[in-house]
């Protein structure tokens, strides 16, 4: 096996931030640098905008012979597979991508900030931002400098053999920190995991590219018609603007200091009048939840289908996925009954028709946002979603054998969670008691509190706030086993760094390694916690680590029992819905996307049975975990 480390410059009028498929898409995408090292060769930089690739570098990146490597070798992989013209992408089975090994163990999912974060003695040369603005996008034409709208390397030789330095550099600097984590290596399972992704990338999924058009011409109608009362009623230039906006309001009786939807639903609960109607108005206009009908314009390839709609390893504490370009981990869900006729009436564009029949456009363009993903031709989207999968989880994980009875039988977890606390047969649980059983155990599986319950809801579901504690300590006597699991968890890690030692607790084993706490799940995967050690807290000693905080970036957070059981767990789920992904692949069903622990499959012929019966398998690891998929299939995505 060969090796050969990649980095690449390219331009592309389109823009990066919708993706690099929409990226190489554009007619004068094309590379300008090749910046490579074979075998840990010094690094050469071949410019492509003077030469063509060499026949054996060619010969290379098609070869499975040669294993390819660059931080984050999605960009370099598919620029390059457009580059070469070839009828498919490239091979992701002969790439490996060291973000993804950084973004394993917890570090900056950025070349830089990593490089900086482990102290390297290779550092990414800071200038490139300013070359990469310069000579890889578009520019503005102007006097100065002859109206041009791109810069090519005759303006400035200067600033291009900067920029050849810089490709040179960023490769020394990937492998550099490839070398340096090498010590803590990737599974090689997970590299499976990654092949399938990429290509369920490359795959991408169809638009209905009219709805998303509709879409978006009645939201701007009804913008235009919104504003102009907004005009009309406040007699403001701008009433978009909040310095004119809200004095307006204050005039007029509104007593809260800003304007966040928070404080103008409160509002509306006691204005009147103008007030009244001008907060309505507000609260109209605030569709950014239809942005996404714009994201999914802009991201619309040629071949008429949206690729890169999901990131690899996105959630670093847990591997999960991240959504991407439309960000479909949240997508409005929709309740309408009768979605072809909502979809064919935004269609026609008739947003009287659509006022009258459903109330509200915003709401019912919201609701429709799901549906502009649509099957190909004659194919169907077969869509199968694991039932409480984290339930189920944490249930084989403890031990709680009433719940994994439930889960191998009926599965109605909300009754009989309520049954097991409130200590009546599970035919006795009433609504009331169903939706108390329902919100312990959203709420409460990971040592939450009140506070927890609080943020789940369930003072907005009925439930008074003094009962809340009297809540938290009937789910927890009903689920001991849980309670134990949180608190060996906790004990199992201290023990790991204390003792700088491997302890083993069930189906986990904790590692302290180079100042690591490693966490290795059934799977064989680890989630890992940077520089972690034991530090005095109100309890005794807390747990920190370093990590990706609110900010761009990391800081030294703590966690506990609870929170180390809800990555583990979450984690599991991630493994679980892996394994699940590449069963559907090898028996000739394609993913086209998937949110949560739910898979979207795009073929024909087949039934949702089957679909089910291969997401339900549970993997070798995972013996005795009961796991069940529901699903449903439909021309176009839907929440059913």
């Amino acid at each position: 096996m060969h090796y050969l480390n990649i980095d690449i410059e390219t331009y592309s009028s389109n823009d990066i931030k919708d993706g690099v498929y929409k990226y190489v898409d554009a007619p004068d995408f094309e590379v300008l640098l090749f910046a490579y090292s074979l075998d840990g060769s010094p690094v050469e930089c071949l410019d492509l905008t003077k030469e063509a690739l060499p026949k054996d570098i060619q010969e290379a990146l098609l070869s499975s012979d040669v294993q390819k490597s660059a931080f984050n070798a999605q960009f370099e992989r598919v620029c390059l597979s457009k580059h070469l013209g070839v009828p498919y992408y490239l091979d992701p089975s002969q790439w490996r991508c060291t973000m993804v090994h950084a973004q394993e163990l917890g570090l900056p999912a950025s070349l830089e900030r990593c490089a900086s974060y482990l102290s390297l003695s290779q550092e990414k040369d800071a200038a490139g931002k300013n070359l990469i603005k310069y000579f890889s996008v578009p520019c503005k034409p102007t006097k100065a400098n002859d109206g041009r709208t791109r810069n090519l390397p005759k303006h400035d030789p200067e600033k291009w053999q900067k920029f050849i330095d810089y490709c040179i550099q960023d490769v020394v600097v990937e492998m550099a920190i490839a070398e340096r984590l090498s010590v803590l290596p990737v599974a090689e399972r997970e590299w499976d995991y990654y092949s399938a992704d990429q290509r369920i990338n490359d795959r991408g999924v169809a638009l209905d590219s009219e709805l998303v058009a509709s879409a978006l011409y009645c939201k701007d109608v009804k913008m235009e018609m919104l504003f102009d009362e907004l005009k009309s009623t406040t007699g403001l230039a701008n009433p978009n603007s909040r310095a004119q906006l809200l004095p307006w309001l204050k005039s007029h009786g509104y007593s809260a200091e800003g304007l966040t939807k928070a404080d103008v639903k409160k509002e509306l609960k006691t204005a009147t009048g103008e007030l009244r109607r001008v907060l309505e108005l507000k609260q109209e206009t605030a569709m950014s939840s239809l942005k996404k009908y714009e994201a999914m314009e802009r991201a619309l390839c040629s071949d008429g289908r949206v690729h890169g709609l999901l990131q690899f390893y996105g959630a670093s504490r847990t591997g999960r996925w991240a959504g991407r370009v439309v960000q479909v981990q949240n997508l409005a869900r929709n309740y309408l009954k009768d979605l072809d006729d909502a979809r064919n009436f935004v269609k026609a564009r008739d947003i009287d028709a659509v006022e009258i029949l459903y109330d509200s456009l915003n709401d019912t363009l919201k609701q429709l946002v799901r549906t502009a993903f649509v099957a190909a031709g004659d194919q169907e989207f077969y869509v199968s979603d694991f039932s409480a999968i984290e339930a189920r989880v944490i249930a084989w994980y403890a031990g709680e054998q009433w719940r994994l009875d439930v889960f191998q039988t009926h599965g109605k977890i909300y009754e009989a969670s309520a049954s097991q606390m409130f200590h009546i047969p599970i035919e006795d649980v009433d609504k009331d008691l169903r939706q108390r059983g329902k919100i312990a155990e959203l709420a409460l599986g990971y040592q939450g509190g009140p506070g927890a319950l609080k943020a789940m809801g369930a003072l907005e579901m009925g439930v008074p706030e003094a009962e809340l504690q009297g809540l938290v300590d009937d789910w927890r006597r009903a689920n001991s086993k849980i309670v134990r699991f949180w608190k060996d968890v906790q004990t199992a890690a201290h023990k790991a760094i204390r003792r700088r030692s491997t302890i083993r607790m069930g189906r986990l084993t904790f590692k302290y390694r180079k100042g690591f706490l490693l966490i290795q799940l059934p799977s064989g995967r680890h989630l890992a916690y940077a520089r972690v050690k034991l530090e005095a807290g109100d309890y005794g000693d807390k747990l920190t680590y370093e990590g990706q905080g609110d900010r761009a970036y990391f800081t030294r957070q703590d966690t506990y029992g609870g929170k180390l059981v809800e990555n583990i767990v979450q984690a599991t789920a991630r493994d679980i819905l892996a394994e699940a992904i590449l069963r559907l692949e090898d028996n000739g069903y394609p993913v086209v996307f998937h949110v949560h622990d739910e898979c979207i499959v795009e073929s024909r012929g087949t039934t949702i049975e089957v679909i089910n019966d291969l997401m339900a398998q549970s993997p070798e690891w995972a013996e005795g975990l009961p796991l069940n998929s529901e699903g449903y299939v439909t021309k176009y995505y839907m929440k059913d």
